[in-house]
């Protein structure tokens, strides 16, 4: 049982919550632990994070306590190993289209003989290899590092048993590009993103895999009844939009009360001057 399997049983049947991060930003990180977030995403497959920063956002959340899952941008080798090299918890490759993009992932993330992965011993991954025996190491890594395949399309949908059938890789929903593949963009709740997102779940729960995924508050409901193991519910970007906007309607009310009272005091004054 890997890390974010533990922490799952560990969660007695409710969702994981997490937060993501789509620029370096130690500070947001720091504020979503001491909140109660339970996993952070470091992005990368759409954000300009680099693998140097990624690394760094694992050791601060290691910290924590927080758990880690890097979206990488694709299944090649480069993507997966130098991923794998920065020791996060969970590495998710996004528009897992087919069996041989996940085989990739597997065979990159993962020593021998699970897979194919360089023995390189001196990651942050392997404790830069400052442990009694590498070799071990390696074997525990490949039993603590969670992998996630993300079903975001038709194509992925229609190929969904062949992609839940993948031993030790779990699954990750992609609401809003699926409603865009299924034709409704932008409408998550959509009578066709529901049929599909319950078969996905059906036949994910049927060959035991965990499930994850990421939404806006509006469908937290739908998730949660659907029962998802993770869900994260926000990032950095909505938190800093969020808050500035809520300072702003805040700060434009005061503006428009200060002056209807004004207004008022005003009207107030005027009989008294012409007495």
């Amino acid at each position: 049982m890997n890390r974010l399997h533990r922490a799952i049983s560990l969660a007695n049947g409710k969702p994981l919550l997490g937060a993501a991060l789509y620029f370096y930003d130690p500070i947001f990180l720091e504020i979503a632990a001491h909140m109660g977030f339970q996993v952070i995403w470091i992005e990368m497959e759409h954000a300009a994070i680099t693998f140097a920063e990624a690394a760094d956002l694992c050791r601060m959340a290691a910290g924590t306590g927080m758990l880690t899952m890097i979206r990488i941008p694709d299944s090649r080798r480069e993507s997966v190993l130098k991923a794998a090299e920065c020791g996060p918890d969970i590495i998710d490759i996004p528009m897992a289209d087919s069996p041989d993009q996940v085989a990739q992932l597997v065979s990159y993330a993962k020593f021998a003989p699970e897979g194919s992965r360089g023995f390189f011993g001196v990651s942050r991954a392997l404790n830069y290899g400052i442990v009694d025996d590498v070799p071990a190491q390696q074997q525990m890594v490949n039993s603590e590092l969670s992998l996630l395949a993300q079903i975001e399309t038709v194509t992925a949908f229609n190929r969904l048993e062949e992609l839940c059938s993948i031993p030790n890789v779990d699954i990750f929903i992609g609401p809003a590009d699926l409603a865009a593949s299924l034709g409704v963009p932008g409408q998550t709740s959509h009578p066709k993103m529901l049929c599909a997102v319950t078969e996905i779940v059906r036949v994910a729960r049927k060959h035991n895999k965990k499930i994850v995924t990421a939404c806006a508050a509006s469908d937290f409901l739908l998730w949660t009844r659907l029962g998802v193991d993770l869900l994260f519910c926000t990032n950095d970007i909505v938190c800093l939009k969020a808050g500035a906007q809520l300072a702003l309607e805040a700060a434009n009310a005061a503006i428009i009360q200060a002056r209807d009272e004004a207004q008022v005091e005003d009207l107030q004054a005027v009989p008294q001057a012409s007495l």
